[in-house]
């Protein structure tokens, strides 16, 4: 190799250890976030608390008493409260709810779902529920209570009564 060549060579390789590095490369792509919420409605704590009548007088007339049901549901979601006949309906179901003391006597009283105990509360939805909109946060809707005659047999009376909400 000639003194030329070897130069020209020597100064090739010298001006590659000092040319400045090729622009980086790059690609991007895109991806999704998701999430699907379903609607829920739930009783939460204290889920209800009980109408409680008290101790009565036989005498006692238009005896009222209030409870509370209380329900979460997903913000937007419309929902229906309804309540069932309780554990000793008369024929009448809803319309004839009674407490029982475990005999043949019996208690009527009614739910409403208004102050004024003029709007039954029931379990058809769109007719005799009490209706509202979820918000996320928990709601406490009253109940009403009314013993018209507490003219019995002395002694404790009882009934159960499931509370559903249908969202």
């Amino acid at each position: 190799m000639t003194p030329h060549r070897l130069l020209a060579s020597l100064a090739l390789l010298a001006a590659s250890c000092l040319a400045l590095p090729a622009a980086a490369q790059s690609t991007s792509t895109t991806f999704q976030v998701r999430i699907s919420i379903s609607s829920v409605c739930a009783f939460t704590a204290p889920g209800a608390t009980d109408v409680d009548f008290g101790a009565q007088p036989s005498t006692a007339l238009n005896v009222d008493a209030d409870g509370a049901l209380t329900v979460t549901c997903t913000p937007g979601t419309a929902y229906n409260i309804a309540l069932d006949a309780g554990q000793s309906p008369g024929a009448g179901g809803i319309e004839a709810r009674n407490m029982s003391n475990g005999t043949a006597a019996l208690v009527p009283y009614q739910l409403f779902r208004d102050a004024g105990r003029l709007l039954i509360w029931g379990d058809t939805v769109g007719t005799n529920t009490v209706a509202n909109t979820g918000t996320g946060t928990a709601q406490t809707i009253p109940v009403y209570g009314r013993v018209l005659s507490a003219n019995q047999p002395a002694g404790s009376y009882l009934d159960i009564v499931t509370a559903t909400v249908v969202y």
